[in-house]
């Protein structure tokens, strides 16, 4: 297996068969988004007054102003109290009228909102507002927790059952609860809902880039993660477009489930990855699966080249033991996890604030999605042409500088400050397909899906984080541009100590992910120039 990629060259390396392969498994990712729909599309602090129609009981025939200003207090600025109200009363309505109220009390029945931008939110619906205000941010971050938890559970699970029913499986999680959260009576179900939509969603992302990455050869590599986060651009757009019309979050919910309905019934013919049945020792499902995907593109797999892969089916694991051995792997591991968690943190913090930047949020959200397509097409381009080490340091260092930037500008400037962001948003977007590709390239096939997981894991903590970041505004607006942009700088900085991947075979093995791969390419170079006149070259 040291020279699968020599396989692909021989059944093609991105032929038809890896083209609908990876069509099938970046397509949910247009969908994904819509799953942050309901804490995205929301007025947090939305026009409201206590629901008093206990005073109804008193006078049915009291007008909404009389209502008003015989029950709620008014504030120092003279407008009607948004979470208090006068302490409900057993008298009628002449000596309410009289005697007047001045004991207040919470908001006892509920709000009423009015001038809303939504049909329906979370918000609204289980009124997280006044002294509930922050629960928000808990549903913001129980979603980020739930894919980290997706991260943490389906990545050993991948390594063990495979990464076919470890993208599979997510799918069908996704489905279940984002119809569970469209319908959940209360705050609390909505969480666990929410929780459980999000470990799908961790899990289906994970897998999903490393199944597709490990059909693909060498010279289309970076096409398995950036054409994934393409998918993904557009499900921003459409995400926008799609609240714009719907403005009701439930049916958003469900209108979100169709797509993954059928998503889910297809899911199940994907191929696994002939990689990691070849690391199980499942060499004749592995043999198949060549040969179906050689037939497919329309090519021949000399049998001679897939029994010496099988002679190859000896090699030693030792799992995430290496990664903790390893000085060299060890660098490479933490550099990247640094780099993964900075940008993260900075994506979501952004996003999560998409309603405060001061432009219409449909517009802006439009704005997140369409410069980000750009971003994954250049990606693909510019993998191949300067390579992974100098595109990430570009692109975390100009997305950090993009983002302090903000901090010059005045926050009543929401043009300024949304171009700023927006910018930002984009390379470190840019930077998280370029994380992906390179996951995949510096370490061992059978430490490749552990290390995806442990630094999905680390990601992910910087979405979980996010919102809680973002809280820190309170105190002062720009300390989470500070935290998010210096991280994001720093990491940008170190990446400088990792090693240029840029057309080199995927290292099956610790020593050729440690030299980089760099001896073991030149000599499958060299096999193959000599291979016609001496079939025993050892692969």
């Amino acid at each position: 297996m040291a020279d699968f990629g020599e396989i692909l060259s021989s059944c093609g390396e991105f032929g038809l068969f890896q083209k609908i392969t990876l069509f099938a498994l970046c397509l949910p990712n247009a969908i994904l988004p819509f799953q942050f729909a309901s804490v995205l599309f929301l007025q947090s602090d939305p026009e409201r007054h206590c629901n008093t129609d206990w005073i109804l009981r008193a006078d049915p025939n009291l007008t909404t102003a009389e209502q008003l200003n015989l029950t709620l207090p008014r504030e120092e600025d003279g407008t009607f109290s948004r979470c208090r109200m006068f302490v409900p009363v057993d008298w009628d309505i002449g000596a309410i009228r009289d005697y007047g109220l001045n004991e207040t009390t919470v908001c006892q029945d509920g709000w009423v909102y009015y001038n809303m931008m939504y049909e329906s939110t979370i918000v609204t619906d289980f009124d997280l507002v006044c002294g509930q205000a922050n629960l928000l941010e808990v549903a913001q971050t129980v979603l980020m927790a739930g894919i980290l938890v997706g991260c943490l559970l389906f990545g050993p699970f991948a390594e063990s059952f495979g990464r076919k029913r470890a993208a599979q499986i997510p799918v069908i999680v996704m489905l279940i609860f984002t119809i569970t959260a469209g319908l959940s009576p209360n705050y609390y179900l909505y969480l666990v809902s929410q929780l459980m939509v999000g470990t799908g969603y961790g899990g289906y992302r994970l897998n999903s880039i490393i199944l597709a990455t490990e059909w693909i050869g060498v010279s289309k590599r970076s096409w398995g993660a950036c054409v994934s986060q393409l998918f993904g651009a557009v499900g921003q757009c459409i995400l926008a477009g799609l609240v714009y019309a719907v403005r009701d979050w439930r049916l958003a919910q469900l209108i979100t489930a169709a797509p993954l309905a059928v998503i889910a019934i297809y899911i199940w013919f994907i191929p696994e990855s002939a990689r990691w049945l070849l690391g199980r020792g499942r060499t004749d499902e592995a043999k198949q699966l060549i040969i179906k995907a050689a037939a497919i593109n329309k090519c021949t797999v000399p049998d001679s080249l897939l029994d010496k892969i099988v002679v190859k089916e000896t090699e030693k694991k030792r799992g995430i033991i290496i990664l903790i051995q390893s000085t060299v792997l060890r660098r490479y591991f933490f550099t990247l996890i640094l780099a993964w968690f900075s940008l993260t943190i900075t994506y979501y913090s952004l996003s999560f604030n998409v309603g405060n930047f001061g432009l219409d949020i449909f517009l802006t959200q439009t704005m997140f999605g369409l410069t980000e397509l750009p971003a994954h097409i250049l990606c693909i381009w510019l993998l191949e042409v300067v390579g992974r080490k100098v595109s990430l340091m570009f692109t975390l260092l100009t997305g950090g500088l993009l983002c302090i930037l903000i901090l010059a500008v005045s926050q009543s400037n929401a043009v300024a400050v949304t171009v700023l962001a927006t910018s930002g948003r984009f390379f470190v977007n840019w930077a998280g397909s370029i994380c992906n590709v390179y996951v995949q390239e510096l370490f061992p096939t059978s430490l490749r899906q552990t290390a995806s997981g442990l630094g999905s894991i680390v990601s992910r903590a910087g979405g979980l984080l996010s919102p809680l970041l973002n809280i820190l505004a309170i105190y002062h607006w720009s300390i989470p541009i500070i935290v998010f942009s210096s991280l994001t700088l720093a990491s940008g900085a170190l990446s400088f100590l990792l090693p240029e991947t840029r057309r080199k075979e995927l290292p099956d093995s610790t020593d050729e992910a440690e030299s980089n791969r760099i001896k073991a390419t030149m000599k499958t170079q060299n096999a193959s120039s000599i291979r016609p006149q001496n079939q025993s070259t050892k692969l």
